[in-house]
């Protein structure tokens, strides 16, 4: 029973924090991060699965594409201070990973550059959520500063140095590269997996490989060069979905398990992969589809969000200003 009422207090203190990101002041729309390989940089095309989020969070969340096709997590690490800066004062609302069809090519194969074993994929995506944990903090710990400087705390590149204390306690949470401020009298961080309870993190599975579909798109791009071998195969890429899901447990981030999802339709193969690996219509569809799933259980849903700005029926065509007062003045 203690144990239940930890989590139930737990998931109100996120669902107070995200909607009061999302509320607030100081950011009128939030942003929605899309980080990923290919198939996320593919995902604004006419029907992609980014497009489809875009159009689903209009007026209500700012969806930004992240998506860099041929990279794998090792590749992506270096990409972190880049794209999520630990002094940032707008961190995004929710963050979607979506990495692991390049880490999973085979080693000896075609694509061996791109190959990551599966620890290591693993070990990456820790990084990368940990690192989108304390960027997060680092900003709440930003507005921490701005209101108590007078003790004498100064934020600097995303570490937080205390210079004089006369009441309270400070702890910094160490990183591979960076620190934060995690505990400050009543600002109370319990452990790195409970870092950032605003930022709404999903890890995404890379999806199931058609082998021979792979094979068929070599040879109708590389004619007689095209290799006998496929450089993925979906045994190989199952393990490193299965890795993927099983640190989305331990880390207590949420998680789409694309490689099984799709694997539940009959014909999967054609219906929801154009080349063996990237993603058809229909393909794309299951992933907003899913997505939208899980941003909903995590009370991220368009429904209970306000638009920026006023709708136009709730503007008066002879006094417009009043409709704009409580908002914009």
């Amino acid at each position: 029973m203690v144990a239940d009422s930890d989590h139930s207090r737990r998931k109100v203190s996120e669902s107070e924090s995200i909607q009061n990101q999302i509320h607030g002041e100081e950011t009128m729309r939030p942003n929605i991060v899309l980080f990923g390989d290919s198939i996320t940089q593919e995902s604004f095309r006419s029907g992609g699965w980014g497009a489809s989020l875009a159009d689903t969070y209009s007026r209500k969340a700012d969806v930004v594409l992240r998506g860099y096709g041929g990279y794998n997590t090792r590749w992506a690490l270096f990409l972190l201070h880049h794209l999520f800066p630990l002094g940032s004062t707008k961190p995004p609302v929710a963050t979607t990973i979506f990495l692991g069809a390049n880490d999973a090519a085979l080693a000896g194969r075609t694509s061996e550059r791109q190959h990551v074993p599966v620890e290591e994929y693993k070990e990456n995506l820790r990084k990368i959520v940990r690192h989108l944990k304390l960027s997060n903090q680092a900003q709440a710990a930003n507005k921490f500063v701005e209101n108590h400087n007078k003790n004498g705390i100064e934020l600097t590149n995303g570490r937080a140095v205390v210079n004089e204390i006369t009441s309270g306690r400070a702890t910094v949470l160490e990183s591979t590269s960076f620190s934060c401020l995690c505990t400050f009298h009543f600002i109370i961080i319990v452990s790195p997996q409970e870092c950032s309870p605003t930022m709404l993190i999903v890890l995404i599975t890379p999806p199931p490989i058609d082998e021979e579909g792979r094979m068929e798109y070599a040879r109708e791009t590389y004619g007689e060069k095209a290799t006998t071998l496929p450089e993925r195969t979906n045994e190989t890429t199952g393990g490193y979905a299965k890795g993927c899901i099983e640190l989305a447990g331990e880390l207590g981030v949420r998680s789409v398990n694309l490689w099984s999802k799709m694997q539940e339709t009959d014909g999967w193969q054609k219906k929801y992969l154009r080349d063996g690996l990237h993603l058809t219509a229909e393909g794309n569809a299951v992933v907003f589809e899913e997505v939208v799933k899980v941003f909903k259980e995590a009370w991220l849903d368009t429904s209970e969000m306000p638009y920026d700005f006023p709708h136009h029926s709730e503007i008066d065509g002879k006094n417009p200003e009043k409709a704009f007062q409580q908002k914009c003045l």
